[in-house]
């Protein structure tokens, strides 16, 4: 007999802190970001779109976490991959939803198994990365 341990998903509670999280952390750096969760299944959790952010900010951050949730990885990690020549070259046109390999989505994972991803736009990709690091750092 295998048993098998369950994992809490993802819930709108913990999507709100995560937005939460982020946007102080944007903002204490004067940095105006839309920030998007998903759950597991890539479903809007929750999202945020300060009205001073760039309207493409809100498509940013929401591709940025589909992405980190698809590929189980911080979008930060995955640029070299899509190079020519890299693991991913030519997966970004092979997808329904295009994926974004810019620094700013982190998957979020409870314990060891991925329930999520949270992706931050508006910022410098590095910063961008920051806030959504903090973010998953929250639920920890």
């Amino acid at each position: 007999m295998t048993t098998t341990t369950a994992v809490a998903p993802l819930t709108t509670e913990d999507a709100e802190l995560l937005v939460a999280t982020a946007r102080r952390a944007a903002e204490e750096a004067g940095v105006t970001v839309s920030v998007t969760v998903l759950d597991a299944g890539g479903h809007l959790l929750a999202f945020r779109r300060d009205d001073r952010a760039v309207l493409i900010s809100g498509e940013t951050s929401t591709r940025k976490a589909y992405t980190a949730l698809q590929l189980n990885a911080p979008t930060a990690d995955l640029v070299d991959a899509v190079q020519p020549g890299g693991l991913f070259h030519t997966l970004p046109t092979a997808l329904d939803r295009p994926l974004l390999f810019i620094a700013g989505g982190v998957p979020v994972r409870r314990d060891g198994r991925l329930i999520g991803a949270v992706g931050v736009g508006g910022g410098a990709p590095e910063q961008d990365h920051g806030f959504a690091t903090a973010a998953v750092a929250a639920l920890a």
